[in-house]
């Protein structure tokens, strides 16, 4: 293995504190990143008001770092509109690094807006190939923060596609669900992960069972609960896999382990890089530092080597640590200078640091009759410089004899030339902003459609059947096996079908899979069901892309991100759950459809429930998790992303959990019409046929026949209450 010496490698760490920024700089850390007061997603950690965080900035290129802000929220219209501009320009100003981003609305905003300023694409965008990740290049992202959940090899295969630099993570908690795609939070408490409010319900205990009747478990078994990942010992694999940054989690966590962590692997890209990786080996007694500052149940590598398995899990929210106390360091730069002290001319004082150098002058040196000021108690007074970022490499005195300066002069001197290159250290990096005019906020449609047309999704043969019968229905997202069955059937000569593509798209199409497609499209379907970037990529290549329909996965929280992906050519984008009704009658719907009905998914989870607790069959069924207030919410194994049965195992399976009870707005459809939606859905997922036929009608009935509601009971999910 041979790693590429010309490749600059950064070492990222976290700070949820000024004190945790200054532990990770004096421990190494290349870049650091941080959270303002608004729009980062740990909204819990302390975080950084507005003069620490340009304090941070400038003392990150004083020591010749980088900083990088987290705005890795998805953003409310208003919040866009009205705030992030004027949130951003003193950071943008004082030479903020880069931004690290999840709203593509926001991506779309900061790149007209502040133009000099470095777009990260955040684990919160859930990319997971190259695909994804060749799209946010021509979009004009720097860098792609890599779902926690890709291996080796997919990280290898991303950096062979695409220049822009990878940026991963190597130590610190793992999220069960895949960042960016997790509901749990928000749906059952309020408090959403994509507003950086996550209640950690994954760390809760839950009772599991196949059936949805018996259940297994205590009140301490956590099924969802990850062990942190440390990857000590598989870095020249990381690097070698083309990974550029290194990125350690924890903004929440103190400023000894920052420092910590920081230190340690510090110590080890430092030996790889001197050594390479022929030589790279670790000694078990930092192995044990790193567990004693924090773990839970343990550690693992991650995904990097394998896909899921029980080894990974805690099954546990214990958090352990030992009696290590990292020593923090504050770091300093080193100064050289020269003091020049002469009878009868000014002080002078010159220094340097990194080729930069400052003078300052001022006062007289007076000769002294008597009592002469000696070259020491000068030297003590001038080297008291504690309580700055620079500390003296070397400091040379030049002085007369019989001479005397102030005390107050020579403090004067010191702290004005500190001053003086302090800021020639930071001006390079400073910006000028333009005027910001402003963007109008959208108003609501006024003619609004008194019958929108309604479609449907369906994961089974049996809910397919009944649906592809009623001709009140203008159209079906179908995954690929029902899709042959209907095209088979001629079904596309009556309605709009759509090929509903994998909720997570990683590795190769199968084979077949693209030839499918475009036979299909000939012979009359309509489109496709976009989940992910990953599969967005897969679809403009082929030259289809405004044949497609952004699903609610694809988040369109602000006019910004529907005006990125209108841009784009696409053919219409599904309104987020997580938005309330007012919310969404200050948001342009013109092109958009709803979802009215249906069991909404809670998390997408690389891990398997199955899997872990009973074994794997690889037979795509069913497993059910009990809450401690008796609410079962059952977990779909999707063996066969690609559903089109010819694919071999191991493939990149992953589970779906969903909510307890469905999601229903039949009592609102005065409201939801009112908001001037193009279009209505219905998502059906575990409902028998019957089911299926019940709840498709009383659905037609209330919107299209002017019937009164049943008194069937739904969650209103966020129309009513929005998301934290």
């Amino acid at each position: 293995m041979a790693l590429n010496n010309h490749r600059k490698v950064e070492l990222l760490a976290p700070a949820g504190s000024y004190e945790s920024f200054e532990a990770a700089i004096g421990a190494g850390a290349d870049a650091v990143y941080v959270g303002g007061a608004a729009f980062g997603a740990r909204a819990y950690a302390h975080n950084f008001d507005r003069e620490e965080l340009i304090r941070a900035i400038n003392t990150a290129h004083i020591h010749n770092k980088k900083l990088y802000l987290t705005v890795n929220t998805l953003l409310k219209n208003k919040e866009l509109k009205e705030q992030l501009y004027d949130y951003l320009v003193p950071y943008y100003e004082a030479g903020l690094d880069a931004v690290i981003v999840q709203d593509l609305g926001v991506f779309r905003f900061i790149k007209e807006n502040f133009p000099g300023l470095h777009l990260h694409a955040s684990t919160q965008m859930t990319v997971t190939g190259p695909g994804g990740m060749k799209f946010l290049e021509e979009q004009g992202a720097d860098r792609v923060v890599a779902a926690r959940e890709l291996s080796l090899q997919e990280l290898k295969e991303m950096h062979r596609k695409s220049p822009i630099e990878i940026e991963a993570f190597i130590h610190g908690a793992l999220c069960y669900c895949y960042s960016g795609q997790c509901l749990m939070s928000s749906l059952l408490g309020g408090r959403s992960g994509n507003r950086g409010r996550c209640a950690q319900p994954c760390r809760l205990p839950y009772r599991t069972g196949t059936d949805g009747r018996s259940f297994k478990g205590n009140r301490e078994m956590c099924p969802l609960s990850l062990k942190d990942i440390c990857t000590i010992d598989i870095l020249p694999e990381i690097l070698d896999a083309g990974v550029m940054s290194l990125k350690i989690e924890g903004r929440m966590k103190q400023p000894g382990y920052t420092a910590g962590v920081t230190g340690i692997y510090r110590k080890y890209l430092d030996l790889l890089l001197q050594n390479g990786p022929e030589n790279y080996h670790v000694e078990e007694k930092d192995r044990q530092f790193l567990l004693d500052i924090f773990n839970r149940g343990g550690s693992c590598s991650g995904y990097f080597k394998q896909h899921n398995g029980p080894s990974m899990m805690a099954f546990t929210n214990e958090k352990k640590t030992g009696e290590t106390v990292p020593e923090i360091i504050k770091r300093k730069e080193k100064i050289n200078g020269n003091l020049i002290l002469f009878p009868g001319s000014p002080v002078i004082l010159e220094i340097s640091c990194r080729g930069v150098s400052a003078t300052a002058s001022g006062g007289e040196v007076q000769y002294a009759r008597s009592q002469p000021m000696e070259e020491e108690r000068i030297r003590r007074q001038m080297e008291k410089i504690g309580n700055t970022e620079f500390e003296w490499a070397r400091l040379d005195i030049r002085m007369g004899e019989q001479i005397f300066v102030p005390v107050k002069v020579l403090n004067e001197i010191r702290r004005e030339v500190l001053a003086q290159l302090e800021e020639a250290l930071t001006m390079p990096f400073r910006r000028a902003v333009s005027e910001f005019r402003g963007l109008p906020m959208k108003q609501i449609a006024s003619s609004a459609l008194e019958k929108p047309p309604l479609y449907v999704s369906c994961e089974t043969w049996e809910q397919a059947e009944v649906l592809m019968k009623n001709k009140e229905i203008r159209g079906m997202y179908l995954p690929f096996d029902l899709m042959k069955r209907c095209m088979d059937q001629d079904l596309a000569k009556e309605r709009e079908l759509y090929l509903s593509l994998p909720h997570m798209t990683r590795g190769a199409v199968p084979e077949g899979y693209i030839g499918q497609v475009s036979v299909w499209l000939d012979h009359g379907m309509t489109g496709f069901l976009i989940k992910n970037l990953e599969s967005y990529a897969v679809i403009e290549e082929n030259g289809w892309r405004e044949k497609c329909v952004l699903d609610h996965s694809m988040y369109t929280w602000n006019d910004e991100a529907v005006a990125f992906w209108r841009e784009q050519g696409i053919m219409r984008n599904t309104v987020p759950l997580e938005l309330n009704e007012k919310e969404l009658s200050h948001r342009d719907n013109t092109e958009s459809e709803m979802v009215i009905y249906g069991y909404l998914p809670l998390m997408v989870s690389s891990q398997c429930i199955k899997k872990n607790l009973y074994g794997c069959d690889a037979a795509e069924g069913k497993t059910y998790l009990k809450d401690r207030y008796d609410k079962v919410f059952p977990a779909i194994c999707c063996c066969h992303p690609w559903k089109t049965k010819n694919t071999s195992n191991p493939e990149y399976c992953y589970n779906m959990i969903f909510n307890s009870v469905p999601f229903g707005l039949i009592k609102e459809k005065s409201r939801v019409l009112s908001l001037g939606m193009q279009s209505l859905r219905m998502m059906f997922t575990i409902e028998t046929a019957e089911e299926t036929r019940h709840i498709m009608q009383e659905f037609l009935d209330v919107y299209y026949h002017g019937e009164m509601p049943p008194q069937r009971e739904f969650t209103k999910g966020h129309f009513k209450r929005g998301a934290e």
